[in-house]
């Protein structure tokens, strides 16, 4: 079995945005594969990953991310534990990597989550050049890259001039490889709990809301989306809103609770919200690869309403009619499409599964990294 070191750079346990589920994820299914050693920060709650072992050796100040100190430390670990393979969450840390396989040999792979410059950038950030400049740059050195959508993949190869065997694709990932039939279940228990009609239409977003384009979304569906859809006198519907760190002044969105929203603030059982959504709304413009709450909502039976921008990265012929895509900015047909869909039954395809589900992507991945797996 493989011997793998992992610098995860900021924490993640327990995780509240899509990027640290996709690590918290990403390692736990690549734990059941392969012998994973994560160097991660100390403010982490490690007793949530019990299968790998947890080295808690990042600074929580921004310090650790040109912490010298750690080249000699994680060198000396790799050689007594003949770790053999050093994947570096996101490009951030790869100088740290690189240092370390100069000194030891050890195969150094870079897991991004993202073109991070071109998020960055989305997000007026002064310094998007410099960070273009050293990804780029780290791209070119690592051995090989972890794509989440084929369209960064693209643009690496592409515009970059990476060699595509350097490049796999790895999804953002689910944990149920079928569609799930206790939806009917989960919609009544969510119903009750908040005291509406199980009948109602429940449309539904979620993210971590002080990230600008999960908030610029959130503002769209409450101040553009509802109040097109108040306007159809006939349409019986909830919108429940599910993620912390909402802006103080939005007041826990209580001047919308009489307009059919309902926000709940971060919930630990967001698999039952999920089960329980007939439309999840994805009118997300800015940002950069897979928006993983749509994977989520698609796997978990919802049907997803999204626009151009938000949709990038996913693969649409295997979502069936469960991913419904409009222009970008056209908020009159957004809504009427929701209304539209308001009605229709339609089941998540098994096509779906077999690319989404973590277990079918950790072992695609790793035998494609010519990495032994347990029969």
């Amino acid at each position: 079995m493989k011997k793998i070191l992992v610098i995860a750079p900021y924490p993640y346990l327990p995780f509240f945005s899509g990027g640290q589920k996709l690590i918290a994820k990403f390692l736990d299914y690549l734990s059941k594969e392969a012998q994973v050693t994560v160097i991660g920060s100390e403010t982490n709650d490690w007793s949530l990953a019990p299968g790998y072992t947890c080295l808690p050796w990042l600074k929580p100040s921004f310090s650790r991310y040109y912490d010298t100190g750690l080249v000699n430390k994680i060198t000396a670990l790799v050689k007594s534990e003949n770790l053999q393979v050093l994947i570096c969450e996101h490009p951030y840390m790869a100088w740290l990597a690189f240092r370390i396989r100069k000194r030891t040999g050890i195969k150094v792979i870079i897991h991004t989550h993202n073109i991070e410059y071109q998020r960055f950038r989305s997000m007026g950030k002064w310094w998007w050049p410099i960070l273009k400049w050293y990804e780029k740059r780290s791209f070119k050195k690592a051995d090989g890259i972890l794509f989440i959508t084929p369209e960064d993949k693209y643009f690496a190869v592409q515009k970059w001039g990476i060699p595509e065997e350097k490049c796999t694709e790895v999804p953002f990932g689910i944990d149920i490889n079928s569609y799930p039939l206790d939806r009917a279940a989960s919609k009544k228990e969510i119903a009750d709990r908040h005291g509406f009609a199980e009948t109602d239409t429940i449309l539904s977003f979620n993210g971590l809301l002080d990230y600008k384009p999960n908030l610029d979304a959130l503002k769209i569906i409450l101040d553009v989306i509802n109040p097109l859809l108040l306007q159809q006198g006939s349409f019986r519907y909830k919108i429940i809103i599910n993620g912390k760190q909402l802006p103080e002044e939005m007041n826990g969105l209580k001047e919308y609770a009489d307009r059919n929203v309902i926000y709940t603030g971060f919930v630990e059982d967001i698999v039952s919200y999920l089960k329980a959504t007939d439309i999840f709304l994805n009118p997300v413009q800015g940002g950069g690869g897979i928006k993983t709450k749509m994977v989520e909502a698609i796997g978990f039976g919802a049907t997803v309403i999204a626009t151009e921008k938000a949709a990038t990265g996913i693969e649409r012929e295997v979502c069936g009619k469960k991913l419904i895509i409009l222009p970008d900015n056209d908020w009159s047909s957004f809504s009427q499409k929701i209304i539209d869909s308001s009605n229709q039954s339609v089941v998540t395809p098994d096509a779906y599964y077999k690319v989404y589900y973590w277990g079918a992507i950790l072992r695609h991945v790793l035998l494609k990294l010519k990495f032994e797996l347990p029969a």
